[in-house]
């Protein structure tokens, strides 16, 4: 792990990034003030390339190792956006823009990536290439799957990628990895039911469609025990439910009802998409209303590669000790647009402790910056450990 001499005194700048990021949240695509400050660093960090607006916003840099461009290329990816919450930690460095902030810690997963491009521009231990990938729109915007789209593997040549996220109650100084997925799929049905609304008093002149979204309701809650493997992972959660009307005493016309799933298996994901259908299709039929199931595919299952985890269990290792590297941390149910990049390319996706802080999009949250030494000393050593000299 060849880090610069004076990489402790670094760190405390790379916190003042941090938060100068954090006091600024931008969403989305709009991230253009933090395009322009990873841009401006990278290239008085001597990076051999800067190429900016891939997938609209984002930017890469491009550091070859000590032997110049030749060998593999990797490819280590951090996110930029923050999101449309108002914060309440009261820190010196809160954010300055009402209605958003960084909820998520994207302000640390950048300060730490920019840290390690300066450490492996400085150092260039590597035989090969390293990209460092900033990337937009991770918060709903499947900025991952921009920048895949746009060209992004094919341009740098990355034959492997690599991620890292923050998690709240992982001790500062460990890490969490696993071979399979780790983050699940992220689905959105939202269903409309059509009845003929009427006087509540007088419910046999009507056909109620409340009563058929409460039965849908109840019903998709037997997907997950009733039609999915118990050893599979599986969460339908009906979050949404509004009517057209909201007098006490109307049987409304029109409901609207939707909510998410989430999975870890696209077999489990299939099935439940055919699974809601059914339920939606048969339940109107037994009211005698019509529905119609539109059904979104976010993001997909984050599928860790067996290679290139056992790369990441290496560094992780030379950085934090043995003990301090969980190889087999529990999958989360939450979704990260990551994912498209592990589709078109075998990578890993690794979690780095945040501590005991709130937990992710709460307004008290905030990065922790003791884990910013960790995260750089990672990258870094991920980078040399995937391409040894």
């Amino acid at each position: 792990m060849a880090l610069t001499e004076n990489f402790a005194s670094r760190a405390s700048e790379i916190a003042e990034w941090r938060q100068d990021l954090h006091a600024h949240p931008e969403l989305l695509f709009d991230v253009h003030r933090t395009a322009g400050f990873v841009a401006e660093r990278l290239g008085a960090f001597g990076c051999d390339e800067v190429v900016t607006s891939i997938g609209r916003t984002g930017v890469v840099g491009v550091i070859h190792g000590r032997n110049g461009s030749g060998g593999r290329t990797i490819g280590l990816r951090a996110d930029m956006d923050a999101l449309p919450i108002t914060e309440t930690t009261g820190v010196s460095w809160a954010s300055r823009i009402s209605g958003k902030m960084h909820a998520c810690g994207h302000d640390g997963h950048t300060a730490m990536l920019l840290g390690a491009a300066r450490e492996l521009c400085d150092g260039r231990n590597f035989a090969g290439t390293v990209a460092v990938i900033f990337q937009p729109a991770e918060e709903g915007g499947a900025g991952g799957r921009v920048m895949v789209e746009d060209g992004l593997m094919e341009r740098f040549g990355i034959e492997q990628v690599f991620g890292m996220h923050n998690l709240p109650g992982l001790p500062i100084g460990q890490f969490g990895i696993r071979t399979g997925a780790i983050m699940a799929s992220a689905d959105y049905p939202d269903i409309e039911i059509v009845g003929k609304g009427g006087h509540a008093a007088m419910p046999h002149t009507t056909a109620d469609p409340m009563v058929a979204a409460a039965q849908m309701i109840l019903s998709m809650q037997t997907i997950v025990s009733r039609n999915t493997d118990p050893l599979e992972a599986n969460v339908v959660s009906m979050t949404k439910l509004s009517a057209d009307s909201s007098a006490f005493n109307v049987i409304p016309e029109r409901v609207q009802l939707g909510g998410t799933v989430r999975t870890l298996s696209p077999a489990v994901r299939d099935d439940t998409e055919a699974a809601i259908r059914r339920v939606v299709d048969g339940v109107a039929a037994a009211h005698g209303v019509q529905a119609t199931c539109r059904y979104r595919r976010g993001y997909p299952v984050t599928v860790n590669e067996a290679g290139a985890v056992e790369i990441a269990i290496a560094a992780a290792r030379k950085v934090a000790g043995h003990e301090e590297v969980i190889t087999d941390h529990p999958p989360m149910m939450g979704a990260e647009d990551f994912a498209y990049m592990l589709e078109a390319r075998p990578g890993a996706y690794i979690f780095i402790g945040n501590g005991d802080s709130a937990g992710l999009h709460n307004p008290n949250y905030d990065f922790n910056d003791d884990a910013i030494p960790h995260g750089v000393r990672y990258w870094v050593t991920l980078a040399e450990t995937a391409l040894a000299i």
